[in-house]
């Protein structure tokens, strides 16, 4: 099993005690000078990177209402222009340049008409999925919190359809336990059967923990350490030919650990 981190969890050096992968979280790297790459700051991450000799993921620029996103790197896959597209394939550049195989996108947001707001966020991912054939990638589209109704794919029967429908070696799932546990309000059974339908095409994991229920702060989104709420990580048994990373999706190194005992209990 290769656990994971996000790198807002903590510095590299306390980060490569406690994992073995980690996952460049680009909104939040200060990589950015608006939607400019700066690319000094990048190379200096990539050799911090490569003196630690860390495996990676890469998560790209997506949709985000709250305040604290820079408003530069906001991408909503289903409504695209240039600077969108120039900022994921930047993401599949920085995953080539560290060997990363994984870069992670959010699906799309529904506006007034639902077909068609659907139909341009496939197109989008068609295109992409070429792009990262090109770079050596596979693009783990990640299901959405049904507490926000807006999001595309919460639920896993959408998720499936969408990569179904661009059919494209180089998209496939990334399986957030968070997200699906808010779009099945706390329910174990209901979270085992989003597994079942996902399953075949899930190739990453986001682990993080919350009560399953719609909150103000973040939808209920809270990002908690495995453990902290109310999900019931023993679900991932169902995956037993999994063999990509576990990455912990939360905000400190305390998470990282607790999250870490937590994941190894339920699957042992």
């Amino acid at each position: 099993m290769i656990f994971g981190a996000s790198s807002f969890a903590g510095s590299l050096p306390e980060l490569k005690e406690n994992v073995g992968s980690i996952e460049l979280y680009i909104p939040k790297l200060g990589i950015y000078n608006g939607s400019v790459l700066e690319k000094k700051e990048l190379e200096r991450i990539l050799d911090e990177m490569s003196a630690y000799c860390f495996a990676g993921t890469v998560h790209a620029p997506y949709f985000a209402a709250d305040p604290r996103y820079p408003a530069a790197l906001q991408v909503d896959t289903a409504k695209m222009g240039n600077r969108e597209f120039t900022l994921l394939e930047e993401s599949m550049t920085i995953a080539n340049r560290i060997g990363a195989h994984v870069v992670v996108l959010h699906p799309g947001r529904i506006g007034p008409d639902r077909e068609k707001s659907f139909a341009s966020m496939v197109n989008n991912l068609s295109f992409l999925a070429s792009r990262a054939e090109d770079y050596g990638v596979t693009l783990g589209l990640e299901n959405k919190e049904g507490t926000d109704p807006l999001n595309f794919c919460c639920e896993a029967e959408e998720l499936a359809r969408t990569i179904e429908i661009v059919n494209s070696d180089p998209l496939k799932a990334t399986f957030d336990i968070g997200h699906a546990n808010l779009t099945c309000g706390g329910d174990s059974e209901k979270l085992r059967n989003f597994v079942r339908t996902l399953q075949k095409h899930i190739m990453h994991l986001h682990l993080h923990d919350n009560s399953g229920q719609w909150t103000e702060k973040y939808d209920g989104d809270e990002h908690m350490a495995p453990g902290k709420g109310c999900v019931d990580f023993s679900v991932l048994k169902l995956l037993s030919g999994y063999r990509g990373v576990y990455n912990l999706e939360v905000f400190s190194l305390e998470d990282v650990q607790f999250g870490k005992q937590t994941i190894e209990k339920a699957l042992s």
